[in-house]
């Protein structure tokens, strides 16, 4: 089988479960704390969950970005990065490298220590409600770019 292929079906796989995961967050799990959790303990319910997902995210973040590396190198496709048209594979750099500084550096030095702090208002639960949709709108902009972009819509 060729290694093309592989590497493609790596790397869907990794996306598929990296951004679903994102999207069940989003759209299933935050909302579900929200209704049901008082708002001081919000984040503390979050967290909770959110360990046993934490190194799933890490695992297929890394996995879809080296198998993405991978076909870009094998490929010798660094030209794509030059043409205004195949702008979703500076999205899906984008995308990866901002789950990468969130999941790797800024959640592990920066966000769980800010978030211990009381938070009886629920403020910290909302913004990263806000953070979540967002993000997951920037991934579904970008996966709606790539779907397309290598099925030739330009």
């Amino acid at each position: 089988m060729d290694d093309f292929i592989v590497a493609r079906v790596v790397h869907v796989i990794a996306v598929l479960l990296w951004i679903g995961g994102v999207a069940f967050v989003t759209l299933a799990l935050m909302p579900v704390i929200r209704a049901d959790q008082a708002p001081a303990a919000r984040i503390k319910a979050f967290h909770m969950i959110e360990r046993r997902f934490s190194a799933q995210a890490k695992f297929w973040v890394l996995l879809a970005g080296t198998s993405g590396f991978w076909m870009v190198w094998r490929y010798d496709m660094w030209s794509r990065f030059a043409e205004p048209r195949l702008w979703w594979m500076h999205a899906m750099v984008g995308l990866w490298l901002i789950f990468m500084a969130m999941l790797f550096v800024l959640e592990p030095l920066v966000l769980h220590r800010a978030m211990a702090a009381p938070d009886p208002e629920a403020r910290n639960f909302s913004r990263m409600e806000r953070v979540h949709r967002a993000l997951l709108v920037l991934a579904l902009i970008t996966l709606f770019g790539a779907v397309a972009g290598s099925h030739g819509m330009a």
